[in-house]
């Protein structure tokens, strides 16, 4: 099994990457998640791996972060979710919003992403309830304000701003804020900035 590679990043196609590692160039499919914080070209680059083995196609995918395979391999272990799936749940949702929504039981969430149907979305809310309890209940227990400001910065992204600037935006804010006042807080800042 490859659980590892280190190398030189010589090809950027979404979601594949190639990746040079002593003169082998390996395929890897990897999460938007991944794909949008990877280095420049020709750059080095660490990713921890799963190879899936088919009867007609090994499959590798890379993760930056070791908490990105663990949740990989826990949406893999679902009925139904191949690995495509489980990518595009990668893809689609951070891994704190992916707890959060399973916390929550947030199946319109799941739906959002391509490929999650209703049905597919209650199996992944059942299945992983749970396996995200400790990052769960540190994103809504870490701070006052926690679970409050991932709801502002969801609306900012709702509204077109992008993940940046709602992040700052969010920061911005009295820990005490609630929603609907928070939001109108950060608009009125993004306005000015």
């Amino acid at each position: 099994m490859i659980g590892r590679l280190s190398g030189i990043l010589l090809e950027k196609n979404p979601p594949q990457i190639v990746l040079d590692v002593q003169g082998v160039g390996y395929e890897v499919d990897v999460p938007m998640s991944t794909f949008y914080n990877l280095p420049a070209l020709h750059e080095k680059v660490v990713l921890h791996t799963q190879l899936i083995v088919r009867e007609d196609a090994h499959l590798l995918f890379g993760f930056l972060t070791h908490e990105e395979r663990v949740a990989f391999r826990q949406l893999l272990k679902i009925s139904g979710v191949g690995p495509k799936l489980a990518l595009s749940v990668l893809s689609g949702l951070s891994l704190a919003d992916l707890a959060l929504a399973v916390a929550n039981k947030d199946a319109a969430r799941l739906t959002r992403i391509p490929g999650v149907g209703k049905k597919t979305a209650e199996r992944l809310l059942l299945e992983l309830q749970g396996k995200f309890a400790a990052s769960a209940s540190g994103a809504a227990s870490g701070a006052p304000g926690a679970s409050s400001g991932s709801d502002i910065v969801n609306a900012l992204l709702a509204l077109g701003y992008n993940e940046k600037e709602a992040d700052w935006a969010a920061q911005q804010l009295p820990k005490e804020s609630g929603v609907s006042d928070g939001i109108r807080q950060a608009l009125k800042l993004l306005s000015k900035a």
